[in-house]
C-alpha cells in the first residue's frame, strides 16, 4: 500500500467517526503507547478448588470418521486453510509465520502492528485462522472418541508451542481481541472435553506446568479482551465475539476474582448487542448472511454457558436468537441453498463445526429446533448433525423426530421488514418451489457498514431447489483489490446500475462513505400473486438526481416473475442490468430470449427489447461471470448484462418464467 493510499484511508476513516469516537480513540492510542513498554502484569494465583460450570454434555457421540480423519491430518502437520485446502504447516507449526506468503511476522507490540501492506505481511487472515485453535477441539474430540493418548498429548504439544512462540502482547496473535475471544471459546471447549482440572493431560509434573501456563494465558486473554474491546463504529460482530469469549472464560474458569467482572461485562454487553446488532425480525444488521451464522454461534456458546450456571440470559436474548434462525429458514431454498448476501470469510466460531455432517446453517437450524422446540426449524434442518449432539447431548436430541412429525411450515415467515428482506414465490418448501429472496434493506451496520455490499434491490431466484440467479459472494478481503472492490460493488449483484457507478461510495475495503436509503413502497401477497415495490436513493449524487424503483411481480400459478425497473430523473440515464447465474447453469439463446438450465430444470428469460446484451463467462474486464463460494476461491459462472440509454421514467421490464 502506497503512503498516499494509506493517508487516504485514514482520512476516510476519520470522516466516518463522531467527535466522541475520535477523542476515545486518541485516549486508547495513548494507553497503548504506555502499555507497549510496561512489563507484563503478574497473573494472580488461581483457586484450583473452584470448578467452573460445564456447559457441554458428558456423554460422547457415536464415533465420527470425519473427526478422526481431521485429527490425523493435524498430527501429520496438515492444516486446512481457506481455498488452499490442506497446507503443510508442520507439527507444531510456526504460529507467527503467515501461510499466505511464508512471512515470519515480528515480535513487536501486537496492537500497533499494521497489516495493510499485504505484500509484506501477507493476508493476515491466513495466519489468524490456525491460531483460532479450532483444530485443538478436533483433537479433543478424537481423544474422547478413541481414547488414544496421542491425541491428548498433541493438544499439550500445540499449547506449549503456542505459549512459547506467542508471548503476551507480542506479535500478530495479540493484535485482535476478536481472535483472542475465539481462542478462549475453543480452549474452553477443549478444557471440558479432556476432563477439566483433573484431565489426564495434567497428571505428570510436566502436565501440571502446562496447566499453569494454560491458566496464566487464559487470564491474560480475558484481561486483554477486557481492556481492548471494539467500540463505536467498530462495534460489530467483533464486539459480540469478544464479549462471548470473555463470558465463556468467566464461566469455565472462575478461578480469579477478575472472573466475576468477565461474566458481568460479557453478560451485560451481550444482552445489549444481541438486540442492537440483530433486528427484531431476526436479520443481522450487517446485512451479511455469513455473519448471521457467525454471530449466532457466539450467542449460542455464551447462552449455553450461562444456562449451565443456573443464570440464563433473558427471554429477549433467546427470542432474538430464534428469530435469527427463522430468517435463515426463510431465505434457504428447498435445496438447502442460502443467498450469499454481504461479506463472507469462512469464519467459524468453534472446532466442533469441523465434524458436522451438514453445512453451518443446517447445523444451527437443528440446534435451534431443539432449543426452542420449533418444528419449522426442524423441518428445514432435516437431520440432527453431530455438532448438535456434541453441544446438547444425545438425550436432548431425541425430541427431534417428534418435531419433524408436527405439521408446521418450514418457512414460517416471508417478510422481514426491519432487515429489508422479503421472500416471494410459489410452492415454497416443495419440489416445485419457485423462490425469490429480495433485498430491500440498508447497506450495513453503523457508520462504516463494513461488511455490507452495494446491492440494493438485488435478489436471488431458485427453482425446484436449484439455484438460478445468485449473489456471487465475496471473493476476498485482502487479495487482489479488483476482487475486493468488484465483488462488493453493484455490478456483481442482480440489480441495476446507473452510469456504471456503484450505489454507494467506498472509502476502503471495509468502509462505505456515502450510503443509500431504501424504502418499501408496496407489499402484497395473495394465493395467486406476490408483489413487492421498493426504491433506493443511492444515485441521487449523479447528474439528474436519479432515483431507482424496482417492482417484483410473481404469478404463483404460472411460476413467473416480472421485474420492472424505473428510474426517476431529470434526464435520460444509461442503465445496466446484471443477472448472475449459478455456475451450475447453462445459458443459451432462443428466438424468445434466453433459456437457462440447471440439472434438468429450465427457466426462460426475456430481456428488454432495446439495448445491448452481453453474455460473459469468467470475464476480468469487466469483472463478471464469477462466483465465490469460499474465501479466496472463485470459479467461472455466467453473467447476462443488458445496457441501454433509457428516457427518464420509462420502465424497463425483465421476465423470468419456469419452462
Amino acid at each position: 500500500m502506497s503512503n498516499l493510499t494509506r493517508v487516504g484511508w485514514y482520512w476516510n476513516r476519520l470522516r466516518c467517526m463522531s467527535v466522541s469516537e475520535m477523542v476515545d480513540r486518541a485516549g486508547t492510542s495513548a494507553t497503548q503507547a504506555v502499555e507497549r513498554y510496561r512489563p507484563p502484569i503478574s497473573v494472580p494465583s488461581p483457586r484450583l478448588d473452584k470448578p467452573g460450570a460445564r456447559w457441554l454434555p458428558r456423554e460422547v457421540p457415536e464415533p465420527g470418521r470425519t473427526v478422526l480423519q481431521r485429527a490425523d491430518e493435524v498430527l501429520s502437520g496438515q492444516w486446512r486453510i481457506f481455498a488452499r485446502g490442506a497446507v503443510s504447516l508442520g507439527f507444531p507449526p510456526e504460529w507467527n509465520r503467515n501461510p499466505d506468503n511464508a512471512a515470519l511476522l515480528p515480535m513487536t507490540y501486537g496492537k500497533l502492528m499494521s497489516f495493510r501492506d499485504i505484500t509484506v505481511t501477507g493476508d493476515i487472515k491466513y495466519l489468524w485462522e490456525p491460531n483460532r485453535h479450532l483444530e485443538l477441539v478436533t483433537l479433543a474430540q478424537a481423544w474422547q472418541i478413541s481414547g488414544e493418548r496421542r491425541y491428548l498429548d498433541a493438544i499439550g504439544s500445540l499449547l506449549e508451542s503456542w505459549f512459547l512462540q506467542c508471548p503476551y502482547l507480542q506479535g500478530p496473535n495479540w493484535a485482535s481481541s476478536l481472535e483472542a475471544g475465539i481462542r478462549l471459546i475453543n480452549w474452553a471447549t477443549v478444557w471440558q472435553l479432556i476432563g477439566g482440572m483433573q484431565s489426564p493431560l495434567f497428571e505428570q509434573p510436566v502436565g501440571k506446568v502446562l496447566r499453569t501456563d494454560w491458566l496464566n494465558s487464559v487470564w491474560r486473554h480475558a484481561e486483554f479482551i477486557r481492556g481492548h474491546r471494539s467500540r463505536h463504529s467498530s462495534a460489530n460482530n467483533h464486539l459480540i465475539g469478544e464479549l462471548s469469549g470473555l463470558f465463556v472464560a468467566g464461566v469455565t474458569w472462575p478461578l480469579w476474582d477478575e472472573a466475576k467482572a468477565w461474566r458481568r461485562i460479557g453478560r451485560d454487553g451481550l444482552e445489549v448487542e444481541a438486540l442492537r446488532q440483530n433486528a427484531p425480525d431476526g436479520v443481522n444488521r450487517e446485512q451479511a448472511t455469513a455473519y448471521q451464522q457467525f454471530v449466532w454461534d457466539f450467542l449460542l456458546f455464551a447462552g449455553l454457558a450461562a444456562r449451565a450456571t443456573g443464570k440464563p440470559f433473558s427471554e429477549a436474548y433467546w427470542q432474538r436468537m430464534e428469530a435469527m434462525l427463522e430468517y435463515v429458514a426463510a431465505i434457504m431454498d428447498s435445496g438447502g441453498h442460502v443467498p450469499m448476501f454481504g461479506d463472507a470469510d469462512d469464519g467459524l466460531v468453534s472446532g466442533l463445526s469441523f465434524g458436522a455432517e451438514a453445512c453451518a446453517f443446517h447445523s444451527q437450524l437443528a440446534t435451534g429446533a431443539l432449543l426452542f422446540g420449533n418444528p419449522g426449524l426442524a423441518r428445514k434442518a432435516g437431520i440432527v448433525d453431530s455438532r448438535t449432539v456434541w453441544l446438547l447431548g444425545r438425550e436432548a436430541c431425541q425430541p427431534f423426530d417428534g418435531l419433524l412429525l408436527q405439521a408446521a411450515p418450514a418457512t414460517a415467515r416471508t417478510d422481514f421488514p426491519d432487515g429489508g428482506v422479503f421472500v416471494l414465490g410459489a410452492n415454497l418448501d416443495t419440489p416445485s418451489e419457485f423462490r425469490i429472496v429480495a433485498d430491500a434493506g440498508l447497506l450495513g451496520l453503523g457508520g462504516i457498514a463494513a461488511h455490507g455490499h452495494a446491492d440494493a434491490l438485488s435478489f436471488t431466484l431458485s427453482v425446484a431447489g436449484r439455484e438460478f440467479l445468485i449473489d456471487p459472494g465475496t471473493g476476498t478481503y485482502h487479495g487482489p483489490r479488483t476482487w475486493r472492490d468488484g465483488f462488493r460493488g453493484t455490478a456483481m449483484h442482480n440489480t441495476l446500475s446507473i452510469a456504471g457507478q456503484d450505489q454507494a461510495v467506498s472509502g476502503g475495503k471495509f468502509m462505505w462513505m456515502k450510503k443509500y436509503r431504501t424504502q418499501v413502497i408496496e407489499r402484497e401477497s395473495t394465493p395467486a400473486v406476490d408483489r413487492l415495490v421498493a426504491e433506493h436513493d443511492g444515485y441521487r449524487r449523479l447528474p439528474g438526481r436519479p432515483l431507482h424503483r424496482r417492482s417484483w411481480h410473481v404469478d404463483k400459478l404460472a411460476a413467473s416473475l416480472i421485474v420492472e425497473d424505473v428510474v426517476a430523473a431529470a434526464t435520460a440515464q444509461t442503465l445496466t442490468l446484471h443477472w448472475h447465474f449459478s455456475e451450475d447453469c447453462s445459458v443459451t439463446c432462443t428466438p424468445e430470449g434466453l433459456k437457462i438450465t440447471n440439472g434438468g430444470v429450465c427457466l426462460g428469460m426475456t430481456l428488454p427489447q432495446d439495448g445491448e446484451v452481453s453474455i460473459l463467462h469468467g470475464s476480468d474486464e469487466p469483472l463478471a461471470g464469477w462466483v465465490s463460494r469460499g474465501y479466496d476461491r472463485i470459479v467461472p459462472s455466467t453473467t447476462v448484462v443488458w445496457r441501454g440509454l433509457v428516457p427518464a421514467g420509462e420502465p424497463v421490464e425483465t421476465v423470468f418464467r419456469r419452462l
